[in-house]
Parts: structure tokens; C-alpha cells; sequence
């Protein structure tokens, strides 16, 4: 008999966030009985919770909080059979100004969720990491076991946060698993990120700005990453295991930058921005992933077509262009 989410009791850090909103919504939708971490703001804003479904929202209940205070965290995590972690500060520029905050939000919050599952008052939780901890590709495709490389803060204490979950499952034997997602895309996604920011400067200017152009990503459609999620939740005997989370296939800013304005219909210069351009030692130059541990230990690989992903995505910002600032350059 498969994994029943009906009324399962499950918390979701960073709902207000981009795959955070998404994951709320498909867990909504699966019957399960959620409560929405968002970080407290003066406006009462629940993020992109606000583009849920309706009759979803309604279903879901969304409390404001913030991981680095601890007992904010057990007060809402108390009685969660899983926990999904997806709290952080991820802009990597931003985290060149400000990383005292982000030892802060991502390791010292994430120690935080560990320490509620350490003593009970959660049961499960699922870790989320990202693919930038492995740095410019050493060898490819990138498999669990290639070496982290701390090429930003913001991988640096990716990096931390993800050796502490280790830690807890080897130390206490908390029941943890970290899923990496490689690049994800789609709707919702703020401009800090090139694909939104490419569909944005497509819309409304002459010419799209961007960094570097000869990066290489591995994108991942959201609702792909979001069953990834799911399925890591669901699948028995992963406590400790770490999966990567993405298509397998690889393409450069500059490919995807042509890619989304042929889809537009759209003919604009390519021009580039110095202020984008992140340090030499930091950019990390290639990521491609290895999915087959994840496809092996728990049935997931990716099934959106990145042209139908990208096409959700324009439609997203068609709709809502409003909510993007066309002349700022977004950390």
C-alpha cells in the first residue's frame, strides 16, 4: 500500500518562498493537514502564498515565524509528522553583502529545525540543499559523492546547514534526508533569478541585461522539483541519504536567453551588465546533474519539457509584470 498523506500533520519553513508556495499547494491538494511557515513581516504578507488557489488556501494554515528563534520553531513545528525545511537566504550576490545573515538564517536555522526533530516535537523532516555546494563541476555528471566547494558564502553555509543534518542522523540518528535541487524554474520566481529576469527585460525593454552568458545550468520545472520533495517524504529507508534533484541535461545562460525570446516572439540584444557578473573564483561555470540514485532509491525523474516550463513561466509574468521592477538589477 502506498504512503497516505490524507491528514498526515506536516510543516512546510519558507512556504511564502518560490518552490516552497508550490510545495504548500501540492501537499494541500494530496489531502495533507499543513501548516505554513512564513517569515513574520510588518505587512503581513504571505508571499507567493498569495497566488494559491483559493479553495487551497483555505485549506491551509499559514503562521509567521523565524527559524532562528528557537522556540518560534517548536511552537509551530509541535506535533508534525515531517517537516519540510526550506527556510533560507539564497541570493548569492546579497550574501557577498550581508553573510553574518546567512550563517544566521541557513546554519543556525536549520540547527534549529534539527534540534525540534532531536527531541521529538517533529517527526521527520526533509533538508533542503542546493546544487550550488558542488561548485564548477569537477566531473560530470555530477554525482552525491562529487566534492563541495564553497565557492560563495551563500554555498558556504548551504555547505554547513547540509553537514548538520549529516551530523544528526550520524550523532542522534534523526531521521533526515537532504534533497539538491540543480537550478530550479517556473512560475512565481523572483527576478534575482535569470530566467524570470530574462521573460521580464523581454516584456518591457529594448535590450536584456544580464551576466555572464557562458554558465551552464541543469533547470528543473518546479512542480518537478516539488514531487521530488513528495516522493522523498514518502519513500521508506532514506534517513541520511542525500539526492540530487535535477534533469540531467545542461545549457548556458546565453542558450536559455535565446531560447525564452524565439518562444516570445521576441528579437532584443543580448547586452552585458558588469554589475552582474559575480567574482572569477566564485562563478561556478557548469552544473549537470546525476539524478539516477534518485530515480533508483525513490522513483522521481523530472517529466516537464523545459519549453512548456518556460512557457508557464512567461505566462506567469505576463500576467503580473506589475510585480517586477524592469530598470533594477534585483540581489
Amino acid at each position: 500500500m502506498g504512503f497516505e498523506w490524507n491528514r498526515k500533520k506536516v510543516v512546510v519553513t519558507g512556504a511564502g518562498g518560490f518552490i516552497g508556495s508550490h510545495l504548500v499547494e501540492e501537499l494541500c491538494r494530496l489531502g495533507a493537514d499543513v501548516t505554513a511557515m512564513i517569515h513574520y513581516n510588518a505587512l503581513g504578507s504571505w508571499g507567493n502564498l498569495a497566488f494559491a488557489e483559493p479553495e487551497l488556501r483555505e485549506q491551509m494554515k499559514v503562521v509567521a515565524g523565524d527559524i532562528q528563534d528557537s522556540e518560534s520553531v517548536c511552537a509551530t513545528l509541535e506535533g508534525a509528522d515531517i517537516v519540510f525545511h526550506l527556510a533560507a537566504l539564497i541570493a548569492i550576490p546579497f550574501s557577498y553583502m550581508a553573510p553574518r545573515s546567512y550563517i544566521r538564517t541557513n546554519i543556525e536555522g536549520t540547527l534549529n529545525i534539527l534540534e525540534a526533530v532531536r527531541k521529538g516535537v517533529a517527526g521527520k523532516m526533509v533538508h533542503t540543499s542546493t546544487s550550488e555546494v558542488y561548485g564548477t563541476a569537477l566531473r560530470e555528471p555530477i554525482d552525491e559523492e562529487h566534492p563541495l566547494q564553497g565557492q560563495s558564502p551563500y554555498s558556504a553555509t548551504k555547505i554547513a546547514a547540509d553537514k548538520l543534518a549529516e551530523s544528526y542522523w550520524r550523532s542522534f540518528n534523526v531521521d533526515v534526508v537532504t534533497v539538491r535541487p540543480f537550478n530550479t524554474f517556473g512560475p512565481r520566481q523572483s527576478a534575482r533569478a535569470f530566467i524570470p529576469t530574462i521573460i521580464m527585460q523581454a516584456l518591457t525593454r529594448e535590450k536584456i541585461e544580464l551576466g555572464a552568458l557562458d554558465p551552464q545550468r541543469d533547470m528543473t520545472y518546479v512542480g518537478d522539483t516539488v514531487k521530488g520533495f513528495i516522493a522523498a517524504a514518502a519513500s521508506d529507508g532514506l534517513a541520511g541519504e542525500t539526492l540530487n534533484l535535477g534533469t540531467g541535461n545542461t545549457a548556458s545562460v546565453g542558450d536559455f536567453a535565446r531560447r525564452i525570446t524565439t518562444l516570445m516572439g521576441v528579437d532584443k540584444p543580448l547586452v552585458l551588465d558588469h554589475r552582474r557578473v559575480r567574482p572569477e573564483k566564485s562563478e561556478v561555470l557548469k552544473l549537470v546533474s546525476d539524478n539516477r540514485k534518485a530515480a533508483g532509491l525513490m522513483g522521481w525523474s523530472p517529466t516537464t519539457d523545459i519549453d512548456d516550463g518556460l512557457r508557464c513561466s512567461i505566462e506567469f509574468i505576463t500576467k503580473h509584470v506589475d510585480l517586477y521592477r524592469s530598470t533594477d538589477y534585483v540581489v
